[in-house]
């Protein structure tokens, strides 16, 4: 009994609900549109979501901790809610509380005189937005009453898994190797003193925030160095390159986090892909102030026509936000999928850091250290592997510090793990660099 609620779906309402996941208790197509095969399979169960689908392809329902059963009576829940997809995720809370869920024999889900599915065995919506829940109807279900689909979920507890299904240790000692080991790299190319890696990703998702962060953990204490913050479109409108240092007046340490602006929806806003390839091959000088509408000019007098392998990029990282992965626009996804393959071609190692882990997952947001035992997140970086095409290995999580004032060992040992595997990619870059320059020398001789 496969769901028809997508795993996308199921992930942005468990995550708005809270740590919990979806168990389906009845779909009408293989069990029937009859109100007794309902109260049958669905009695007594709870929490539940109730969703229906329309001939329009719209997605609605609701959601009560209340058990359904066939008293005749109304239930009082503060936590219902009403909701639909319609390509966005929106949430109608029950206003009357006292009149949450009515018990109706002779129907399916039926929510407070507002929303009811399938009634009298037939496969009809009953809608009336009102005292009891405001929406709109048109939003909801665009006023298409023609029932195609109900499913009953239960709403399960999401038990942390038994078992990491990445090991991290997670003490003082380790923060400190992490640190010493950084700090301690040397590139494997003898001209390259410093490995470059590139953040790339949407408008908001933590590509300043992630620098800040680092450069905290150095500092000894929260800083904010780059411009960050909450902003419909970029904060960042320059190409920098910061470099970190061991400690207030200590040496820079050999890896450099070049932050850019941030990509939008819209096409001819936020970064543009051929200023991001120009970076990429080390053309950009910093402080380069981006154009949405026009990218870098060859010709331009600052344009840099022969970089040198330390002005390249040596890894491409994409940050995004794992709160707001389940909305990510296609236009977005396609800019993502553009860019990568551009970069495959030139044979540089790409990563994905997932940032926000804590808002995604309430598990998360309790104890920094149940990263790897959330099957949320895990699932979440199954999700992102398969769309946007990149390994699991290739995704790491991460914890930014955003509101704190204080540092965490914990989210230090975090972010200081996800710029060891920068590292560990630029190595292998400077790995194929090496094999090629060798070729060439062979040919040479």
């Amino acid at each position: 009994m496969n769901p028809l609620l997508t795993r996308q779906q199921q992930r942005t309402i468990c995550s708005d609900i809270g740590n919990v996941k979806l168990k389906l208790l009845y779909k009408a197509s293989i069990h029937g549109f009859t109100v007794a095969v309902f109260h049958q399979r669905c009695d007594n169960h709870s929490p539940t979501l109730s969703v229906g689908y329309n001939s329009s392809g719209h997605v609605f329902g609701g959601y009560t901790v209340q058990s359904f059963n066939q008293s005749g009576q109304y239930m009082h829940d503060n936590t219902a809610f009403l909701f639909s997809f319609n390509g966005k995720f929106c949430k109608y809370p029950v206003v009357t509380p006292a009149y949450a869920v009515r018990m109706v024999s002779n129907s399916g889900p039926y929510f407070g005189e507002a929303l009811a599915l399938i009634s009298g065995n037939q496969k009809v919506v009953y809608s009336a937005p009102g005292n009891y829940y405001n929406f709109n109807a048109e939003e909801m279900h665009g006023n298409n009453l023609n029932l195609t689909e109900c499913e009953v979920y239960q709403v399960e507890e999401s038990a942390e898994l038994e078992k990491p299904w990445r090991t991290i240790v997670w003490e003082s000692e380790k923060r400190k190797e992490l640190m010493e080991g950084i700090k301690a790299y040397k590139p494997l190319i003898s001209s390259v003193s410093q490995v470059r890696v590139l953040l790339v990703g949407p408008v908001g998702a933590g590509k300043s925030s992630f620098f800040n962060s680092i450069n905290s953990v150095f500092k000894g204490h929260v800083t904010s160095q780059a411009i960050a913050g909450c902003a419909a479109t970029s904060l960042t409108t320059q190409f920098r390159s910061y470099s970190v240092k061991a400690h207030r007046d200590g040496k820079p340490l050999p890896i450099i986090l070049c932050d850019t602006m941030g990509l939008e929806d819209a096409k001819g806003a936020g970064l543009d892909i051929d200023d991001i390839m120009s970076i990429v091959k080390g053309h950009l000088p910093n402080f380069y102030q981006f154009n949405p509408t026009t990218p870098m000019s060859s010709e331009a007098s600052n344009y840099r026509k022969s970089p040198e392998l330390k002005d390249k990029i040596h890894c491409v990282v994409y940050v995004i936000d794992a709160s707001k992965i389940s909305i990510m626009s296609t236009n977005l996804e396609e800019k993502l999928d553009v860019i990568r393959r551009k970069v495959n071609l030139l044979g540089i190692p790409q990563l994905i850091l997932l940032t926000q882990v804590d808002e995604a997952c309430p598990l998360v947001k309790e104890d920094v250290r149940n990263i790897y035992k959330s099957g949320y997140i895990k699932d979440l970086i199954q999700d992102i592997s398969s769309r946007l095409g990149v390994p699991m290995s290739c995704i790491v999580p991460v914890k930014n510090y955003s509101e704190e004032l204080e540092l965490d060992v914990n989210c230090d040992i975090l972010l200081l793990s996800a710029v060891i595997q920068m590292l560990r990619f630029a190595d292998d870059y400077f790995d194929e660099v090496g094999d090629r320059l060798s070729s060439l020398q062979t040919k040479v001789e």
